[in-house]
């Protein structure tokens, strides 16, 4: 399927590694020329090395903007002013018991998780509106509906992104610009491996995601059995960013393996 992406401009936070890596490389499959940012050169000349690598004929550039910041993001506007795509993919998480999270913790999940999408989508909207064409789309988790015991202020962050997303889709009414959400359930990403063997110290990874993904376990509702692939994310993204997804907007697409029971 040709997604109609070739020669558009994409902008992925936080695409050195992980899920942000994977949608970069699977919007640039597609013809897309892909922004990867992350906050420091080396990490993003190695991500740009990789994907050309894995995609030769894809055009990658690289920016280095801590995006969790006023400042980076306004390094960010200023290195691209106006992109096609724009992919608020930067989060942080953290398992700290509610009581234990500080105000500091609290306002920096917001910064970085809310406020990061929320800068560069005002500073992009007016040029997407103008020229009627653009997506924005804001990844989320599956904990801002299943709300996480051991990251209340991850969890909440999530929620609220819910609801930027759709908020932004308000503005888009009556223009060929969407706005929409991507609710991502557990992935396969480095500090998932990492999360996962420390709760099974010894067990062969393949055993332990079992055990994890199992019944009764913490995410033992899942319907797959088994992490999600970053690719797999990756995949949904780009079909949303095409002009083939002009429909879909204002909306909250799962990715989740069914680990979310609610049918909506």
């Amino acid at each position: 399927m040709d997604l109609q992406l070739a020669g558009r401009l994409a902008l992925v936070t936080a695409s050195t590694a992980g899920i942000g890596k994977e949608i970069a490389a699977a919007l640039a499959a597609e013809g897309a020329h892909v922004i990867v940012n992350g906050r420091s050169p080396q990490s993003v000349d190695a991500a740009v090395a990789e994907l050309s690598a894995r995609i030769p004929s894809a055009r990658f550039e690289g920016l280095v903007a801590d995006n969790g910041t006023a400042e980076g993001a306004a390094v960010t506007v200023e290195a691209y002013p106006a992109v096609d795509i724009l992919v608020n993919n930067l989060g942080i998480y953290g398992a700290v018991d509610f009581l234990d999270i500080t105000d500091d913790a609290w306002q920096e999940m917001f910064e970085v998780n809310v406020m990061s999408g929320v800068r560069l989508a005002r500073h992009y909207l007016p040029g997407m509106r103008a020229t009627d064409s653009g997506r924005m789309i804001f990844v989320a988790s599956e904990a801002a509906v299943m709300p996480s015991a051991e990251m209340v202020h991850y969890s909440a962050s999530k929620t609220m992104l819910l609801g930027v997303a759709r908020g932004v889709a308000e503005h888009t009414k009556g223009t060929g610009v969407t706005s929409n959400a991507i609710v991502v359930g557990p992935t396969k990403t480095d500090g998932a491996v990492s999360f996962i063997g420390e709760l099974y110290p010894g067990v062969p990874f393949e055993e332990a995601e079992a055990l994890f993904m199992g019944p009764g376990a913490a995410r033992g509702t899942s319907l797959i059995g088994r992490l999600i692939r970053p690719e797999e994310v990756g995949g949904l993204v780009a079909y949303v960013s095409s002009p083939l997804a002009a429909a879909i907007n204002g909306a909250a697409l799962r990715i989740d393996g069914g680990v979310m029971r609610s049918v909506f």
